[in-house]
């Protein structure tokens, strides 16, 4: 007999989606995307990868935002076709090599090719790693306590990645200014509130010293609260450490509007965090998710569904990788993978 905790969590997860289905219905789909794209060919997808995330997050909760940021860093390029996952080879380097990308965790991308392999063990290749990258930054969003939102798929995995160049030229800096954040994501249809609402994203995670450490050295930015700095140099006491601390203050492991609330008393940690409140064009955005926490969420589902959309390739273009780190034809090691995983053998059904 199912456990009362087990039957709380199955009705929770069926009222959230029931409240927040259709959430940033709005945002026009590109042709040959669908919500219901996977219905027939693997109709249990979604449960798949929650039942495999839910154990990932009970052992390690940092886990949700490090397959979030995977997400952005794969969108922000060349769209989401899942180039940021191919490995580099004797040719050349990949997208994971270019210094913006340095600081992806190594753990997200075997997370992407576990549920590769568990997802082609059950349904077969019809899955594409950029979908899955899409649906595990949903579902890391939902799980640590954000709005859960449907997806639409079809993505294909793009053949190529994108050089150093073209990666450094369309992911911001975490020194950027808010003029530097606009300016770059303007030119990719996101406007001043999908910016400040994806930038919400800093609610869970960490950041590396070295990203923000020009706050703290050899001056320290008068914007940024004293207590706060004064802590922060503790954890990071050189402009060189090699150490990380938390993007939210308050919430560390929560999804949830906190890291605005952290923002209007200067405790934003990077550079593009702190001057979305400094700058007049998006401080009211930034006080107006820091009193509504829903107005928020709707906002953050809205621009990541434009986000999500952002150069997919769909139809006869791509392809659907086997294994997520590599253009087919080289797929080795997949299944070794899944005879690794057998706890996954019996997965949940949501």
């Amino acid at each position: 007999m199912a456990s009362y905790t087990n039957i709380l969590i199955v009705v929770t997860f069926l009222v959230g989606a029931l409240c927040n289905k259709g959430e940033g219905s709005s945002v026009p789909i590109v042709n040959g995307l669908s919500y219901s794209f996977y219905s027939s060919s693997c109709p249990r997808l979604e449960a798949i990868v929650r039942s495999h995330l839910a154990k990932v997050f009970k052992n390690d909760i940092t886990q949700s935002a490090g397959l979030l940021r995977l997400h952005f860093h794969d969108c922000f390029v060349q769209g989401c076709d899942g180039s940021v996952l191919l490995d580099g080879s004797a040719s050349g380097p990949s997208e994971q090599d270019a210094p913006p990308n340095l600081t992806l965790r190594p753990e997200a991308f075997q997370i992407i090719n576990r549920i590769r392999a568990l997802v082609q063990r059950e349904c077969g290749r019809v899955v594409s790693c950029a979908d899955l990258t899409a649906l595990a930054a949903r579902d890391s969003v939902y799980l640590t306590g954000g709005p859960y939102y449907d997806i639409p798929y079809g993505r294909k995995d793009g053949l190529n990645f994108a050089t150093r160049n073209v990666t450094l030229a369309n992911l911001p800096s975490p020194r950027s200014n808010t003029t530097t954040l606009l300016d770059s994501l303007g030119k990719k249809n996101l406007d001043p509130t999908d910016v400040v609402a994806l930038s919400g994203g800093h609610t869970i995670g960490r950041g590396h010293c070295t990203s923000f450490t020009e706050r703290l050295y050899p001056t320290q930015d008068p914007v940024m609260d004293q207590t706060f700095a004064k802590n922060l140099k503790v954890t990071c006491p050189t402009a060189t450490t090699n150490s990380t601390t938390n993007l939210d203050l308050r919430t560390p492991n929560k999804f949830d509007n906190k890291y605005y609330i952290d923002l209007m008393n200067r405790q934003g940690l990077f550079t593009s965090d702190q001057t979305l409140y400094t700058d007049p064009r998006t401080k009211g955005i930034v006080e107006s998710f820091a009193l509504d926490q829903n107005l928020f969420f709707e906002k953050f589902v809205h621009a990541m569904l434009k986000m999500g959309q952002l150069g997919v390739l769909t139809g006869g273009q791509g392809e659907i990788r086997a294994n997520c780190s590599a253009r087919n034809g080289n797929d080795f090691g997949l299944w070794s993978i899944v005879e690794d995983d057998q706890q996954d053998g019996n997965l949940a059904q949501f």
